[in-house]
């Protein structure tokens, strides 16, 4: 009886693992994503008026009516005010 409870102990151990895993990788490929480019981040943002936009930064308004500026740095987009902390161009 000890040994299955110690078999079904592990196999729920491997499968919380597997879903931690799973969904930590979803949501860093989904972060990359939005970084990557204006268009992305606008929309990962919420995002649905383009007020204006330079090769830098660009103003947006959501569904609800606010307004947010996003701006380009170290060649990723980012919610200005929500910059990466970066050293010798290593940011996290």
């Amino acid at each position: 009886m000890q040994r299955f409870q110690n078999k079904l102990v592990l196999v729920l151990l491997v499968i919380v693992v597997v879903v931690v895993a799973t969904v930590t990788t979803d949501q860093f490929l989904a972060l990359g994503k939005a970084h990557s480019t204006f268009e992305n981040y606008y929309a990962f943002r919420g995002c649905v008026e383009l007020v204006i936009k330079t090769n830098d930064y660009g103003v947006c308004k959501t569904k609800s009516g606010q307004t947010m500026k996003i701006v380009k740095s170290h060649g990723k987009w980012y919610l200005d005010g929500d910059l990466p902390f970066c050293v010798s161009s290593v940011c996290w």
